[in-house]
């Protein structure tokens, strides 16, 4: 019997993967799938093939910007197959420390050198996001008539920084405020926002979010690695 090569295992494992949406975006109000919810769906598979996954980062200057590019390889014996994915770090990320930024991005690069691997389409456009039956009718009506515009209504105030923070905080761990809202919908009701500013408390939330998974995954690893000696006076 011909011995199968790595392309047809990597192929099995492709058809059989299906790696679960774990993770749930508050804001947005829709779920996705991290680095590590696809890791977890395809070490069995990789177990059943016998193959090998290997996962690194470089970080990779690009004129004045700086790149986390990872690097995903499979493989089986003598045979390896690589997919790389790059993901820019932010020159400052708000309520974020160098670390976190780096790690924020490595989680983004490593997850779509795994979805190029292994075949997964992660993309979404605006309208995927948005399953309401109210948005839904709405795009199927004409455009109405334009009446006359209303008086403007008073501006509201910019939301400022600590409170823009502690609204990010709500959202990142599902809580709501005294009167019942969540940190979007309290953001939305007492500060100005427009679509720029409603893109960057998205942003905000999702990189908080998985910044936070990445660390307790780091801590997890760190406690298993260096165990406390409890002989130790």
């Amino acid at each position: 019997m011909e011995e199968r090569t790595l392309h047809d295992r990597l192929v099995e494992i492709q058809s059989s993967l299906k790696a679960p949406k774990g993770q749930y975006n508050t804001f947005g109000k829709y779920k996705y799938r991290s680095a590590e919810d696809i890791l977890e769906a395809v070490k069995p598979l990789l177990r059943a093939q016998n193959c090998k996954l290997t996962i690194m980062d470089e970080i990779v200057q690009v004129g004045e910007r700086i790149y986390v590019k990872a690097i995903a390889t499979i493989s089986y014996g003598t045979q390896s197959l690589s997919v790389c994915a790059f993901a820019r770090e932010e020159d400052e990320k708000k309520g974020m420390d160098a670390s976190q930024v780096t790690g924020a991005a490595s989680s983004y690069a490593r997850k779509y050198a795994l979805n190029g691997l292994f075949a997964i389409d992660d993309t979404k456009d605006a309208d995927a996001l948005n399953t309401t039956k109210e948005y839904t009718e709405r795009k199927k009506e004409p455009e109405a008539v334009k009446a006359d515009p209303e008086p403007a209504k008073p501006s509201k105030p910019e939301c400022p920084e600590d409170v823009w923070w502690k609204l990010v905080k709500m959202d990142v761990e599902g809580k709501r405020s005294k009167s019942g809202l969540t940190g979007y919908e309290y953001l939305l009701n007492k500060y100005r926002t427009d679509e720029a500013i409603l893109t960057n408390y998205a942003n905000d939330v999702a990189a908080v979010a998985e910044a936070r998974a990445n660390q307790d995954f780091l801590d997890l690893d760190e406690s298993k690695q260096n165990p406390k000696n409890k002989d130790k006076k």
